[in-house]
C-alpha cells in the first residue's frame, strides 16, 4: 500500500474508533489512548492525525451525521414511495438495538454537542439542517415530512424513543415506546 493510501487508512481507523468510543462513553468517557488502542495505532499516531480529542470529536460527529444522510438516501433510491416508513421501521428497529458503539450518531453523540463547543455545534446543526433538507426533498412517501418544522420533530421522535427503549429493561415498556412511534410517525405528519 503507498504512503499516502496508508495514511488515509490509519485515519480512518482511528476516526472508526475515535466514533464508537465517543458513542459509547461520550467526549469525557472516551480517552485519546483507548481510542489509539482501539485503532491499533499508538497514541502518538492518533495525534499524527488529529490535534486534539476535540477535534476527533468533530470529525467522528460529521462522520455520524454523513451516514445518516447516506442511509436516508439509500432507503429513499431503494423504497422510493414507501422509503419513510421503512426509515421509521428500521430506525425503531435495527437502529436501537445495535450495540452502542453502532448506533446512529443523531441519537447516540446529540447529547454530547450542549457540552461541546462552539464549533462543533454549528457543524452538527449545519450537518442537521442537511438531514432534514434530505428528508423534505425526497421522494413522496406516506407519512414522510414535507416541511422543515415536521422533519426535526420527526427526527427529535425517532432520537427520542431509541435512547428511552436503551434506557429501559421491560420488553413490555419497549415495545410500547417503539409502537406508539411507530404509529405516530406513520400518520400524515406533513402538514
Amino acid at each position: 500500500m503507498k504512503r499516502i493510501e496508508q495514511k488515509i487508512y490509519t485515519r480512518q481507523r482511528i476516526l472508526d474508533a475515535a466514533g464508537r468510543g465517543f458513542r459509547v462513553g461520550g467526549f469525557a468517557g472516551s480517552g485519546v489512548d483507548g481510542m489509539a488502542k482501539e485503532a491499533g495505532v499508538t497514541s502518538g499516531a492518533f495525534y499524527t492525525h488529529f490535534a486534539s480529542k476535540a477535534e476527533a470529536f468533530r470529525a467522528a460527529v460529521t462522520l455520524g451525521m454523513e451516514d445518516l444522510k447516506e442511509g436516508i438516501r439509500q432507503f429513499q433510491a431503494i423504497h422510493g414511495s414507501a422509503w419513510w416508513p421503512e426509515f421509521v421501521r428500521f430506525y425503531l428497529g435495527e437502529k436501537r438495538q445495535c450495540a452502542l458503539s453502532e448506533s446512529c450518531g443523531l441519537q447516540s453523540l446529540a447529547p454530547e454537542m450542549a457540552r461541546s463547543d462552539e464549533s462543533s455545534r454549528a457543524d452538527f446543526e449545519s450537518s442537521l439542517s442537511e438531514v432534514v433538507e434530505i428528508i423534505v426533498s425526497g421522494p413522496v412517501s406516506t407519512g414522510a415530512p414535507k416541511n422543515v418544522e415536521m422533519a426535526l420533530m420527526a427526527l427529535a421522535t425517532l432520537a427520542g424513543a431509541v435512547t428511552l427503549c436503551r434506557a429501559v429493561n421491560d420488553p413490555i415498556i419497549v415495545n410500547k415506546i417503539v409502537e406508539a412511534t411507530e404509529r405516530i410517525l406513520s400518520q400524515k405528519i406533513s402538514d
